[in-house]
């Protein structure tokens, strides 16, 4: 079977959708940032793990907001026909040498591209 890779419609579709998920990060907007979550979405932080979307609900109802000045390089948007999407970018905040990485599958749903699962880790 061969899968078509990296069709611009379909990256240009789930840019859109990591755009908003990053802005709703930032903005510290919690339930847009789960409205980018499937229901049964599993996410690893840096020192967190939540196996569905209430467990996320309430570790972001108990975070903070984001350091100010969050800063994206690198990311890498890779498409596998045209419901399957990985999206990988580092991320870092001024004043900070940590580099941070994260990662996400995101996949179509019938409410639209959600995120399945997410990894999120740090270095100095």
């Amino acid at each position: 079977m061969t899968v078509e890779r990296d069709r611009p419609e379909v990256v240009a579709e789930v840019a859109a959708a990591f755009e908003a998920y990053e802005q709703a990060l930032v903005d510290n907007d919690v339930e847009g940032m789960l409205g980018f979550f499937a229901d049964r979405a599993v996410r690893f932080g840096i020192a967190d793990q939540q196996n569905d979307i209430e467990e996320q609900r309430r570790w972001r109802l108990a975070q903070g907001p984001l350091p100010p000045g969050r800063r994206l390089k690198e990311t890498q948007i890779q498409t596998y026909g045209v419901s399957t999407a990985v999206v990988t970018t580092l991320f870092g905040y001024p004043g900070s040498d940590v580099v941070g990485r994260q990662t996400q599958a995101w996949a179509r749903l019938d409410e639209g591209w959600r995120i399945i699962t997410a990894h999120v880790s740090e270095t100095s």
